[in-house]
């Protein structure tokens, strides 16, 4: 819970969060070494000094870690945690669902789980879909749209396969897809994470939200002009908010254009945990002010209200989280 100066209580719901294993133990070959140290590098180039982990506890941290730098330290009151395979790159997947329940079932009240799916898994993915949609109690899933799966490098939303699985998931009612849409990551191709895809399948399914994440980076143009125009695709700020310590003129440009285009309903925090913690994150935006050269050419304002939203107000209406019930089943220590 974050609390302004005037003692106003805030809730955040943290919409990009990971339980990961990019260990060398873990790592299939490497591929698998390439894409935890790329993760390395951007925590390493857009975190402050004080927050840089050492590059052990990055590729692994445990569940006791993982909460207190969530809830205890930083601000969060409840956390998504994204289920990510990459079961070409490491042996028991990076991020994979069973490994995220176990935290969920350590710390019930605290995390949402959400699942994945792959359209070229076919007929066993669906039956795994399916299962554990039933298992976990499914709201939502996280694609990759340009993981690696034997010699396919990347698959589009709009591919036949793909509606196969989003009409499967309208019928379990799983209404939030969250995409991977932003910067490559070594060593998958840029291309394979392109937006263009979004805007058909947003069209084709209204009744599923379409939450991509980190906002098409950088392709922020092309992602605004979809998401202007369809009513269920929303933005997460993860890998856009760091840029708010190296880089503040750019986050500026960035939230501004997004609040320009999408508004402030439409725009989810998330803090990319273990790349980031959310302590520093938060204050930081928190404290932040679009330049009066900025505010003034977009029209739009980072307002209190904005900041509410995007915390952790928006996240609860696509979750159907009860805030006034959730407080009540996990009061908070105050962050420290």
């Amino acid at each position: 819970m974050f609390k302004t100066k005037d003692g106003e209580e805030i809730f955040v719901i943290d919409g990009h969060t990971h339980f990961w294993d990019g260990s060398p133990q873990n790592q299939k070959n490497v591929h698998g070494k390439q894409f935890i140290d790329c993760f390395y590098a951007y925590h390493s180039n857009l975190s402050p000094k004080e927050w840089l982990w050492p590059k052990e506890k990055f590729e692994k941290y445990d569940a006791q870690t993982m909460h207190d730098d969530l809830f205890v330290h930083g601000y969060d009151d409840m956390a998504i945690l994204q289920s990510t395979y990459l079961s070409d790159f490491y042996k028991k997947g990076f991020n994979n669902i069973e490994r995220n329940y176990a935290m969920k079932k350590a710390y019930p009240n605290r995390f949402i789980i959400n699942g994945a799916f792959d359209p070229r898994d076919g007929e066993r993915g669906l039956d795994q879909l399916r299962a554990d949609a039933e298992k976990y109690h499914l709201k939502g899933v996280k694609l990759y749209t340009a993981e690696w799966k034997g010699d396919s490098k990347g698959y589009k939303l709009t591919d036949p396969a793909s509606y196969r699985f989003l009409e499967e998931a309208v019928k379990l009612g799983i209404k939030n897809i969250h995409v991977h849409k932003g910067p490559t990551i070594l060593p998958l191709n840029r291309d394979a994470f392109d937006v263009a895809d979004v805007d058909d399948v947003a069209t084709s399914f209204q009744n599923l939200n379409f939450i991509i994440e980190h906002c098409g980076l950088p392709r922020l143009d092309d992602f605004c002009w979809i998401a202007t125009q369809e009513t269920n695709v929303y933005g997460g700020l993860a890998v856009a908010l760091p840029f708010i310590h190296t880089r503040p003129g750019y986050f500026a440009h960035v939230i501004s254009e997004l609040l320009f285009w999408l508004g402030e309903d439409k725009l989810l925090y998330g803090s990319d945990y273990g790349i980031w913690t959310p302590k520093w994150l938060i204050e930081k935006f928190m404290a932040f002010e679009l330049p009066d050269d900025v505010a003034k050419e977009t029209g739009v304002s980072l307002s209190l209200t904005a900041k509410k939203k995007i915390l952790g107000l928006n996240a609860a209406r696509l979750y159907d989280v009860d805030i006034a019930a959730q407080k009540q089943k996990a009061p908070l220590a105050a962050a420290s």
